[in-house]
């Protein structure tokens, strides 16, 4: 989905280059290495890295087990408790992006563009160099980089179930040329291949489609709930009403069994990708 780029000016990433900084100086103040304290917080050393350099939201999950090495002072959470911003996200895509971190299921479907769980570093540079108004070489970094970020959860989370669905005609519009092209279908086949990510694609002569109201994304959460998100230009909604919540769920159950196969689809990529 367009999820984290659209907004002319990406927030400032003080408050996370802070709070950052204060992790990494409790971790030296505990004689930790950062080798040392990964394990202990059960977090990848790439997670903790872009964390103490400022590059990535924790979650609370992060804040309570670093919390527990620190000797539960709750000098951890009263900070994080301010922590409000995030570079390169989009105000009314934050939250939605907090919960991911937490989903056992995250479900994706789109018509208009890669979902950018799945995009590669030059696909995310092209869609974001189309932006209008453009965007400053500094504001184009940072949506990449939050972008890119967003992307390890899909290997540092394997016990969690994350299926894409998207329109054939996505990948044949070869935006940022043919070799951005390659390289996306490279990137998107790569993680086609994880146990816990599955790719289908929507073929442009389908004669059945329910996704005809437009992209869509859905998580299940650990306690149960099931959560929507609709996102329109300049705009998006967290939808929480488990009646509303439950439609959108069917439809994406309808538009799994409309596309084509996991397998199938990985083919019909292949093919895409071979014919540039």
């Amino acid at each position: 989905m367009a999820e984290d780029c659209e907004r002319d000016e990406p927030e400032s990433s003080d408050s996370l280059r802070t709070f950052g900084a204060f992790v990494q100086g409790l971790r030296e103040h505990a004689g930790l290495t950062r080798e040392e304290f990964v394990p202990l917080v059960r977090f990848s050393k790439h997670t903790v890295e872009s964390i103490e350099l400022g590059r990535r939201m924790p979650d609370r999950e992060f804040v309570e087990r670093a919390e527990a090495v620190f000797g539960e002072t709750g000098a951890l959470r009263r900070a994080f408790a301010h922590l409000t911003r995030q570079p390169g996200l989009a105000a009314w895509f934050r939250k939605w992006a907090r919960l991911e971190q937490q989903a056992v299921s995250l479900d994706t479907y789109e018509c208009r563009l890669v979902p950018g769980l799945l995009q590669s570093d030059t696909y995310a540079r092209a869609a974001f160099g189309n932006r209008i108004p453009p965007l400053s070489d500094e504001q184009l970094e940072a949506q990449v980089v939050a972008r890119i970020e967003r992307q390890q959860i899909l290997r540092e989370r394997p016990n969690t179930s994350f299926s894409f669905v998207m329109d054939e005609h996505i990948l044949r519009r070869r935006l940022g040329g043919t070799e951005v092209t390659r390289g996306l279908l490279d990137y998107i086949l790569a993680y086609a291949d994880l146990r816990n990510v599955s790719v289908q694609i929507m073929p442009t002569d389908s004669e059945a489609h329910a996704g005809l109201d437009g992209p869509l994304a859905l998580l299940e959460t650990p306690d149960g709930r099931r959560l929507a998100y609709s996102e329109g230009q300049e705009t998006g909604r967290l939808i929480a009403d488990p009646k509303q919540a439950a439609v959108l769920h069917q439809r994406y159950a309808t538009l799994r069994s409309q596309a084509l196969s996991p397998l199938d689809s990985v083919g019909l990529m292949e093919r895409i990708r071979g014919a540039l």
